[in-house]
């Protein structure tokens, strides 16, 4: 299994991170690696990933040389990644991580798992403040009426893919800010991958630096400007027919 964790001024959560989803590695008893994408932080994250490298091999880090977005780092790190499982992780999904082997055992019969805060057997210890997520989850339903995406947890930092699907997706994706995970599972359907979603354990972090505000004009642009560019993408994918698409019933999303 491949992770790959993006990164932007993490300094202190990556101390925690990375050993965490080490132990758990370990613990699968499979060939490993980490793949921390630092997108041009500015405090001692670069350092922070050097030392924790200089212990293990398995640890790398690839180092944006300007800030490029969220987008740009997740796809840097899936198509450098070398194994048959690639694991998305955010710096502050370490809790999450007890929910990989729910999410390894649907991989055996789908090609990308998505991490879902809002399913059934999702386990949330702390959630957002209010205003966040009333803002959040406006922002998504507009994402997903102009995606078509059934899924209703769209952004979630903990996602499982298989290597081809990982490899065929993210080297056709465009957007490198923080609609790339609409755009990408839309890509995913066209070329007629199966997604499908999996309950998680979760806990807001306070101090997110990410603003609603800031990102949804630009992100609704982006992906109401990728939507002729992704149906392009169903006419060559041989051997495979578009996803059926039909939405999830209940729940609510949690970014």
């Amino acid at each position: 299994m491949s992770v790959v964790i993006p990164v932007y001024n993490e300094e202190q959560a990556i101390t925690t991170i990375v050993p965490s989803v080490r132990k758990v590695l370990e613990a699968r008893g499979a060939e490993w690696e980490i793949i921390v994408v630092d997108n041009a932080s500015d405090d001692r994250t670069v350092q922070r990933v050097a030392e924790l490298s200089g212990e293990d091999s398995r640890i790398r880090m690839l180092r944006n040389d300007v800030n490029r977005g969220k987008g740009y780092s997740v796809r840097r790190g899936m198509l450098d990644a070398r194994f048959e499982l690639r694991l998305m992780c955010d710096a502050d999904c370490t809790p999450s991580l007890v929910s990989l082997p729910a999410m390894e055992e649907k991989i055996a019969v789908a090609d990308i798992v998505a991490g879902a805060r809002n399913a059934p057997d999702s386990n949330v210890a702390r959630y957002q403040p209010i205003q966040r997520r009333a803002a959040s989850h406006g922002f998504i339903f507009l994402c997903r009426q102009v995606m078509g995406e059934p899924l209703r947890d769209i952004f979630c930092g903990f996602k499982l893919f298989r290597g081809e699907a990982a490899e065929d997706v993210f080297s056709r994706t465009r957007i490198e800010g923080w609609a790339f995970d609409a755009e990408m599972f839309a890509i995913a359907r066209a070329r007629g991958y199966r997604v499908v979603p999996c309950g998680i354990v979760w806990s807001h972090r306070p101090g997110s630096r990410l603003s609603i505000v800031k990102v949804a004009i630009p992100a609704l642009r982006e992906l109401i400007a990728a939507r002729s560019y992704i149906k392009a993408q169903r006419a060559d994918a041989p051997g495979r027919q578009p996803e059926a698409i039909s939405p999830l019933a209940g729940g609510h999303p949690e970014s």
